[in-house]
């Protein structure tokens, strides 16, 4: 049962949030205008703009940069993490606030400028505003209204600690997992940037693999003293191709949200003209792994696939590559009290039930499981990655859902750290 007293305060946390909601969407316009397109990664500059943005908020942003070989090695130009601390009374948890601000290309079929901020209809476009620079403007301004309540006399226990980073289109590892693995940070709780219609536990994990398919280039006029590469390669697309029918013939996940395993074989790169036998093709693919799944097996059972698939062609060679080996997400059983608290207040403020899945993505937040920290995925969003074209043309974010996740998440700080 809530109390009296309770209700006051979140409708007194709800009112500020009202009041200041032009502000909030003129925060999230200024960090979509900073461009952050990962490739090249160079990302830094967004950082040092949010730094600023939140210096006006009264936020000293701690600016950890990861060092520049070790972003160039990982295939990035520049990083610089940013860790906003916010202590209050002794005694309550620190609850972290997660949000990404690297983004892929816009690509093309664009209506709207990609890092305009344009507004039409109630809805803001541009990239990364669904995906999830959003949520810079989320958690900030649910972690202001707390300390407005706070200011007026509202008792508040623990601490929050803003965590914006620059690495989850490449894995995480130099985004959260370098604060993580330096000793930087270690809350109690974490909320990971998500959308506003469900509660997240579960998620995907993610493996990606260069094949490199060798062969010996030839003359298209005497094809017999080369070896067709691109037919290794058509040999191992087509055994790869038959594991997805496998998959969805075989495999079932249980986590509501996630249905079966998935290979998608995103780039093909080979051949020097169109009268030579290409002498090297390289693929580059993507295979989701349910939580379920063991990822070292489905490694090892990717790498026996391609390469029984490159010995049926004769004279045919393979190299493979992992590139990113991002493992599941799994719920901890000590995130009850965020997922009892979102859900109530997403009840409230949306006036639905907030369901509780898994989703096919992968994200940051199996970090801070990883280690112990117990998590959820919840944010600003519609209900699914296709309504907000999010990693497409024309990406946006329907601003009265900006709004009421704002609610939710200042809402589930106020009953986690004010007792």
């Amino acid at each position: 049962m809530t109390h009296p007293a309770d209700t006051d305060r979140f409708a007194q946390l709800d009112a500020w949030i009202d009041a200041h909601f032009d502000d909030e969407v003129r925060f999230l316009q200024a960090l979509v205008q900073v461009p952050t397109d990962t490739p090249p990664g160079n990302n830094a500059p967004h950082a040092e703009r949010t730094a600023e943005l939140l210096a006006g908020f009264g936020f000293d942003a701690e600016k950890h940069a990861v060092p520049e070989q070790e972003v160039r090695d990982y295939g990035l130009e520049s990083i610089t993490n940013l860790i906003v601390r916010r202590a209050y009374d002794a005694g309550g948890p620190v609850i972290a606030l997660n949000a990404h601000g690297d983004v892929v290309p816009p690509g093309e079929g664009w209506t709207h400028d990609p890092y305009g901020g344009e507004i039409v209809d109630g809805k803001l476009y541009g990239r990364a505003s669904a995906v999830s620079k959003c949520d810079f403007a989320t958690f900030t301004f649910a972690t202001r209204a707390i300390e407005a309540l706070r200011a007026q006399g509202v008792a508040l226990k623990g601490g929050v600690e803003l965590h914006f980073t620059y690495d989850e289109e490449f894995g995480g590892e130099l985004g959260p997992g370098w604060l993580l693995k330096h000793g930087l940070t270690k809350p109690d709780y974490e909320i990971a940037a998500g959308f506003s219609y469900q509660i997240v536990t579960a998620h995907n994990g993610c493996l990606q693999m260069e094949v490199t398919v060798h062969g010996v280039m030839a003359h298209a006029a005497i094809p017999e003293s080369g070896v067709d590469a691109l037919q290794g390669a058509v040999a191992i697309l087509n055994a790869l191709y038959a594991e997805n029918a496998r998959y969805k013939a075989t495999i079932r996940s249980k986590v509501p949200g996630i249905d079966y395993p998935y290979i998608n074989v995103g780039l093909i790169q080979g051949g020097t003209n169109t009268n030579v036998i290409p002498g090297k093709v390289v693929l580059k693919l993507d295979r989701r792994m349910i939580p379920e799944e063991n990822s070292a097996e489905v490694e090892a059972d990717i790498r026996r696939v391609i390469t029984e698939a490159a010995a049926t062609r004769p004279g045919v060679s393979v190299d493979i590559r992992r590139l990113l080996m991002a493992h599941s997400l799994q719920p901890l059983p000590g995130n009850q009290p965020l997922v009892d608290a979102l859900s109530k207040h997403g009840a409230a403020v949306f006036g639905e039930e907030i369901p509780v899945s898994g989703t096919p993505l992968y994200t940051d937040v199996r970090l801070y499981c990883e280690r112990g920290i117990p998590a959820v995925i919840y944010g600003a969003g519609p209900r699914t990655v296709r309504e907000s074209n999010a990693k497409r043309a024309d990406e946006h974010l329907v601003l009265e859902d900006l709004r009421r996740a704002t609610k939710v998440v200042g809402r589930t700080l106020l009953e986690m750290l004010g007792g």
